[in-house]
């Protein structure tokens, strides 16, 4: 999916607002009727629901969206995208929640706007800006971009989610305290150049980029920016792959507002099973049995590791594989066990 970049004036930013407040009002105003429908799947509610969340909206609106929708609030997310950014944001539902963890740490894929000659103070749209310097030719480019495919230490942006000592940056900074952040290890696998635009004083690079989990795209653009010597800043960001899921076959709020109001809701939910990144091993019914109940079953394999682990084709968590003990590490009950 393509997409155009916001205005170069602040006028895409304010937008940007005034459509998250619509959005937060549109969900204040979600009818009873949304949970009355979803009440017939809510006890075997256990899967992912892609949904495309749109520019606005924090990813926590998009978790009380589908809070309402389901009429349960064992919802959450896998991945947070800032609220200027879109596209695929996994919501996690009923006891798929166990398994945030496995479900955040897969690789991810983003269409990202850099922009070159404007910092930012956020890294990113929001701003404020500020006038960074010439912008470079576009020979420059490609060798640039090429440095940061590898693994390498990142420093977040002051203004993140990141936590330290139980303050997040982004409060920090906000105060005028910002923290000091120790960089973290990512990994970045690809980048290619999809297009070019020049403006007055700036460069827009459209940019498809391929990463691991905890890069953040905002770093990357505000890097790249100084290592060109122009500054540069995240100008806009699209997710378009996280957790198995594609921005393509993605829902949006409106359309999962449609089907829960048809009580079609369900029909949006993907098992976990086919999203957890492990391999499997399947257990027999006094194995599966004793898996439920917390207890070590004895496997004949001699492989180790994490696997998600199934009984008579359901998946009853997560275990550790090893010397030939399963070890439960995440257990969820059975359907239909009260």
């Amino acid at each position: 999916m393509r997409w155009r970049s916001p205005p170069s004036s602040g006028a895409g930013v304010t937008c940007a607002r005034r459509a998250a407040r619509s959005a937060r009002r549109s969900m204040r105003r979600a009818p009873s009727s949304w949970q009355r429908r979803s009440a017939s799947w809510r006890g075997a509610m256990l899967g992912v629901v892609n949904l495309d969340k749109p520019v606005g909206p924090t990813s926590h609106d998009m978790v009380g969206l589908m809070r309402r929708l389901t009429g349960t609030r064992r919802i959450g997310h896998a991945g947070t995208l800032d609220p200027l950014a879109s596209g695929v944001l996994p919501i996690l539902v009923g006891a798929a929640t166990r398994f945030s963890q496995e479900l955040t740490g897969g690789p991810k894929r983003y269409e990202a706007v850099v922009r070159l000659g404007q910092r930012s103070l956020t890294d990113d749209a929001q701003g404020p800006l500020g006038a960074g310097g010439p912008v470079p030719s576009e020979d420059q480019l490609e060798p640039a971009l090429a440095t940061f495919v590898r693994t390498f230490d990142q420093l977040p942006p002051a203004f993140s989610a990141r936590k330290q000592d139980g303050r997040t940056a982004y409060g920090s900074a906000r105060a005028g305290r910002p923290l000091e952040l120790s960089a973290r290890s990512v990994t970045v696998h690809a980048i290619d150049l999809l297009g070019v635009e020049r403006g007055d004083g700036w460069l827009d690079l459209l940019l498809d980029i391929r990463c691991g989990p905890g890069t953040y795209i905002r770093a990357i653009a505000r890097d790249l920016g100084e290592s060109l010597g122009s500054g540069g800043h995240l100008h806009a960001l699209r997710r378009t792959e996280a957790a198995g899921l594609k921005a393509a076959e993605a829902h949006s709020p409106e359309q999962l507002e449609a089907i829960s109001l048809e009580g079609r809701l369900a029909e949006a939910l993907i098992p976990a099973a086919a999203l957890l990144p492990l391999p499997h091993v399947v257990l027999d019914a006094a194995g599966g049995s004793r898996f439920a109940h917390g207890s070590v079953v004895e496997v004949a394999s001699h492989e180790e590791g994490r696997r998600a682990v199934f009984m008579a084709g359901e998946l009853l968590g997560i275990g550790t594989l090893r010397d030939g003990m399963l070890q439960p590490e995440k257990v969820i009950a059975p359907q239909g066990a009260a």
